[in-house]
């Protein structure tokens, strides 16, 4: 297989939620012609895929993008050219989980948050998803506030109850935090006690790896092998971030890092369709316009994909039984520092679309159509 047909071949998820408007802890900024309804998000993710020709599954976050009619939904997806990805629960805007929801010391509010994704499983399957996507942000803020062990035996019995409830194509694949909300311990703080609860449930659930969920200075490249070495990443959630939090634009803050994980994808044969891995976008968009924030983050990710297929795999192995460090590294270095947007251009001029995305979308007149048009009515943020 070329290079051009390993990039034709990738697909990034788009999420719902970066269409909306968002801000900081202090402020939800406001931009004009931002989506009312999930109707109108799917529509603008479709704009991302009719330039890029990669993005083609929306992934839904409930109660935010709940509707009447999910096969009316789907069926306006399919309008557009695309599909719905992923469901995501909500745990995090409930009063009842302010000391936690599956790890919650009274078994009626772990009764609700497993509830609430057997919802997310009916969304599924209306929908036609296959993957069930929980990030937990139950946690402790203080020492001796709850048993750090007795929560964790009640996120096994509740993600057990929820598994359980999956039909047989579905897919349970679990995030983690290493901090924030929780101050003094996350209950799913790091990749090994995400693996450790997949393992238990059962061969269909998978970690997700978020880029922006570890500590200053962690080897996301190694914990990305680690999980492709077991076949348990199943989802790898794109952005940035440059000291906590992680809703920046993929590649902006340390576009090598962005390259080295693309190298483990690539070298592990995980970028192909079949391979079980979901990439997917998770970032909103604050203060730059939501749709080409998205499109220029799926050229960032399609760009460090170019250079990490760059890599000469062969002569990169002969080096490395001979240890030569040096040559190793600059076989790394020189797909690294090679320019490949004009092979980017020619991959999407042979697929009859733009050579510059970013271009094309100002160009359509899309931003000022639905800027005149969504007028009135409440326009969706994080949160709604």
């Amino acid at each position: 297989m070329t290079i051009t047909d390993a990039l034709a071949q990738q697909t990034i998820e788009l999420p719902s939620w970066a269409f909306g408007n968002s801000g900081t802890r202090f402020k939800v900024f406001a931009q004009q012609g931002v989506p009312r309804d999930p109707y109108e998000k799917i529509a603008d993710a479709a704009q991302v895929h009719t330039y890029t020709g990669v993005a083609p599954r929306v992934s839904l976050h409930i109660p935010w993008d709940l509707v009447d009619d999910y096969d009316a939904l789907a069926a306006h997806a399919a309008g557009l050219g695309v599909s719905i990805g992923a469901i995501n629960s909500n745990l995090f805007q409930d009063d009842d989980y302010m000391l936690g929801s599956l790890t919650h010391p009274s078994a009626d509010v772990r009764k609700k948050a497993i509830a609430h994704h057997l919802q997310c499983v009916d969304v599924m399957r209306a929908t036609g998803s296959t993957d069930l996507k929980i990030w937990l942000p139950d946690g402790l803020n203080y020492p001796g506030q709850d048993s750090l062990r007795a929560r964790q035996d009640r996120l096994a019995d509740s993600l057990a109850e929820i598994y359980a409830a999956l039909d047989p194509n579905h897919r349970l694949i679990l995030e983690y935090k290493f901090f924030e909300p929780a101050f003094y311990a996350m209950d799913i703080p790091d990749w090994g006690t995400s693996l450790l609860h997949c393992l238990a449930l059962g061969d269909r659930a998978f970690v997700v790896l978020d880029t922006g969920h570890h500590a200053p200075g962690t080897n996301i490249e190694f914990i990305v092998a680690q999980l492709l070495r077991a076949g348990r990443l199943g989802a790898f959630d794109f952005n940035s971030r440059f000291y906590a939090d992680d809703d920046l634009m993929v590649g902006s803050a340390d576009p090598f890092q962005l390259f080295r994980i693309m190298h483990e994808i690539v070298q592990s044969g995980a970028l192909a369709p079949d391979s079980g891995v979901n990439f997917m976008l998770d970032q909103c968009h604050n203060i730059e316009p939501k749709i080409p924030g998205q499109i220029r983050s799926v050229m960032n990710v399609q760009e460090a994909t170019a250079k990490a297929l760059l890599v000469d795999a062969a002569a990169l192995l002969e080096a490395q039984l001979a240890g030569d460090v040096l040559g190793a590294n600059a076989l790394v270095m020189d797909a690294y520092n090679t320019d490949v947007r004009p092979l980017l251009a020619e991959l999407r001029e042979s697929q009859g679309l733009d050579p510059d995305p970013i271009r094309a979308y100002k160009a359509s007149g899309y931003a000022e159509t639905i800027i005149a048009e969504r007028v009135g009515g409440n326009q969706a943020g994080w949160g709604a």
